[in-house]
């Protein structure tokens, strides 16, 4: 039996002297622990050396592919089909390839890989010609050549220019926008109407650097620039500004100014084109998932496309709000939902009640192709535009159709509103601090109204009851008063003929205590009536009269 054994070096071919003891698979690790014990198992018969590097790789490549090389071919058709004997592969696939188009009975079973296995420990010793340290270095750089193959390391796709770039690209964008502010504040002391008319800053610089003075925009011919409407607003702006004069010397470091904000955006034009066009070539999947801003930011934010992939994709959704998860997890607070994430198209465009939940999606998908264009052989983008279509389907499930229900059929659609933003500024009540009832001073003029007629309705019946209380006490004293006459009377009379026997001188005084004492309790009385009986004040009045008149006259 024959085995084929690839290293580093080149292929070698050998030859099994004792095949009784490839039976003890448990044992046969002890015929190799010298190499005189490997000798006296196999023995080399033909070894064929690389050139270089290149070939080595060449050669190892096919291997993993499962295909034979022209050099291998070469060799397996001179000494195996000379020899007529099985030949023993470490791979079952490559077995398969050289079964089929060399017709070589080949075979692979856990024995000849624990033969391989020996074969590789005393490789110094059965293969000579080759010096060890020939021999690791030749290992050493062909490991380098395979991994840089196997991970497309070319110059096509190098992702630090990605870094470098998009780095680059944020520095500009603040550079530019310090330099607008400056030339809008600068030129606004000369001609401040502008900025105001003009609000694109690319055109405001240009119309800057074409015009120069204040004083030229009557004569200027701004029609590449400017619509007719806003040339001929600026022109009469011009005319009644009403801001300071400058000198030549002002206006040339204005105008230099420009210069250098139209040579930045420019190059900044320039710049992200020649981001997309590297996305494009190292990770299109991603470009086709968040864009190619989003996507450049994620990879410079990891460090490289290599380090982007080993991440999970809760650690992808939240890349770029670290500070926010540490501040959250240290007051036990809600986490972020997202982070360089959320500048992604699909998270823009979904409604702030969905938007953790897409962004949970999008990061899945995004690591998956972050993989595939990080190990993947393939570089088209066709896994990217598959995985965005189905995120844009449940995006609009989400949005237009909503979940459906659990109970009944499952058919019917649940009713979910669309989310709308609604700002309550709540005032403080200072009703609470008292536990007094409170009542509204504002009343209804239909309730104020009604009130008003049963006061009325009230008053009338009372003042009804208090005429027929007057003349029923009219009556009772009337009746009172003709009994206190007539009392009077007989005791008066009584008293003239105690008087006559009695022939006592005080005759007034005794005469004049009980006239003067009735008297005065009979005035009270009609008093508090009169006071009572408004309405029948003349019949008392002349019935006091006649009282008075008879008891002291």
């Amino acid at each position: 039996m024959l085995v084929l054994f690839e290293t580093s070096v080149g292929y070698a071919i050998f030859k099994v002297l004792n095949e009784k003891k490839l039976q003890e698979v448990d044992s046969l690790w002890k015929e190799f622990e010298t190499p005189e014990k490997a000798n006296k198992i196999v023995k080399l018969k033909h070894f064929e050396k690389f050139q270089d590097t290149a070939e080595a790789l060449a050669a190892f490549t096919a291997l993993m592919e499962g295909k034979i090389n022209k050099q291998l071919k070469k060799v397996l058709k001179k000494i195996v089909k000379e020899a007529h004997e099985p030949l023993a592969v470490a791979d079952a696939k490559l077995g398969g390839v050289i079964k089929e188009k060399l017709n070589l009975s080949c075979i692979h079973s856990p024995v000849v890989n624990e033969l391989m296995r020996g074969i590789r420990s005393q490789m110094d010793g059965l293969i000579p010609g080759v010096e060890p340290r020939e021999m690791t270095a030749m290992c050493l750089g062909l490991a380098h050549s395979l991994s840089r193959y196997r991970l497309k390391f070319s110059a096509d796709k190098v992702d630090t220019m990605i870094v470098q770039a998009i780095s680059l690209l944020d520095d500009l964008d603040k550079e530019l926008n310090n330099y607008i502010m400056r030339c809008r504040e600068w030129y606004g002391w000369h001609f401040p109407e502008l900025g105001k008319i003009i609000s694109d800053n690319l055109t405001y610089c240009k119309c800057l650097q074409k015009v120069g003075d204040r004083k030229n925009y009557a004569s200027a011919q701004l029609s590449e620039l400017l619509p007719e409407e806003v040339e001929a607003e600026v022109k009469a702006a011009a005319e009644i500004s009403m801001g300071t004069e400058v000198s030549e010397e002002d206006i040339c470091n204005i105008l230099h100014l420009c210069t250098q904000v139209i040579e930045i955006s420019e190059y900044r034009t320039q710049l992200y084109e020649y981001l997309q066009n590297r996305m494009m070539a190292i990770a299109p999947n991603v470009t086709v998932m968040v864009g190619e801003l989003v996507g450049a930011r994620l990879i410079a934010h990891a460090g490289s496309l290599l380090n982007l992939a080993k991440h999970a994709a809760s650690t992808v959704q939240i890349l770029g709000a670290e500070k926010a998860l540490f501040r959250a997890l240290k007051s036990r607070r809600d986490t972020p939902k997202y982070g360089l994430i959320y500048h992604a198209s699909l998270v823009g465009q979904t409604s702030p009640k969905h938007k953790g939940k897409i962004s949970r999606m999008l990061a899945a998908k995004t690591v998956l192709a972050i993989r595939y264009d990080a190990f993947g052989e393939d570089s088209s983008s066709a896994m990217g535009v598959e995985n965005r279509a189905k995120l844009e389907a449940r995006l609009r499930t989400l949005e237009d159709r909503g979940i459906r229900k659990i109970s009944g059929t499952g058919k019917a659609l649940a009713k979910a509103e669309k989310y709308e933003h609604k700002s309550e500024v709540k005032t403080y009540d200072p009703s609470g601090d008292s536990t007094l009832p409170t009542y509204s001073k504002k009343r209804k003029i239909e309730e104020v109204d009604k009130e008003d007629e049963v006061i009325e309705k009230k008053a009338k019946k009372a003042k009804v009851k208090i005429k027929e209380e007057v003349v029923e006490d009219a009556e009772d004293t009337e009746e009172e008063v003709v009994q206190v006459v007539e009392e009077q009377e007989t005791s008066v009379k009584k008293k003239k003929k105690k008087d006559k026997k009695k022939h006592v001188k005080e005759e007034p005084l005794s005469e004049e205590e009980p006239c003067t004492s009735t008297a005065v309790a009979v005035c009270l009385f009609l008093i508090i009536n009169i006071l009572l009986t408004w309405a029948e004040f003349p019949y008392f009045i002349l019935l006091c009269m006649l009282e008075i008149n008879r008891w002291f006259f």
